[in-house]
């Protein structure tokens, strides 16, 4: 049974747009390089699965094993049911998280590695802006972000300090 790497190109473009991410966005959001999305999005037959994947499911908010499952015909499973669809409920956030995620637009995304600070888990940040917020305010969200932002990426960069240390 062949793959079709068109319509897994297909699948993540559209998701990536639905997701209103620029594919600096999802690489980013994914922890690859652009050039990673360039090639997926671009649909070229490969002979093998790319080590990639489960990373762009995850910044795509596909279950694992939906690129596999795109290729091979089917169609992605989210891992959170768009909070305007009527196909279901949540099935791995809380309806409060899925709540949040629906209010407002989206104004960036980052994954954080936690493995400087001895974790193997990733912490998932969204960031999202008043509904009705005037390109002002976004403006002064997104620069209130970037600070946040730096914070939180340095966490792990210092062993001595304690992670009391490092809070807000």
């Amino acid at each position: 049974m062949g793959r079709d790497w068109k319509r897994l190109a297909e699948a993540i473009k559209e998701a990536r747009q639905a997701l209103r991410l620029t594919q600096v966005d999802l690489a980013h959001a994914a922890g690859v390089s652009e050039s990673t999305v360039q090639n997926l999005e671009a649909g070229e037959s490969r002979t093998r699965i790319p080590t990639s994947l489960p990373k762009i499911e995850l910044a795509l908010n596909w279950r694992e094993g939906s690129a596999q499952a795109v290729l091979g015909g089917g169609e992605p499973a989210l891992s959170v049911t768009p909070p305007d669809s009527d196909a279901g409920t949540v099935t791995e956030l809380p309806l409060r998280i899925v709540q949040e995620l629906a209010d407002g637009p989206l104004l960036d995304t980052t994954v954080l590695d936690l493995t400087p600070l001895g974790s193997d888990a990733r912490m998932i940040v969204v960031v999202k802006g008043k509904p009705d917020a005037s390109p002002e305010q976004i403006r002064k969200d997104l620069l209130a972000w970037a600070a946040a932002q730096r914070h939180l990426e340095n966490l792990g960069g210092s062993e001595d300090q304690s992670p009391s240390a490092n809070e807000a």
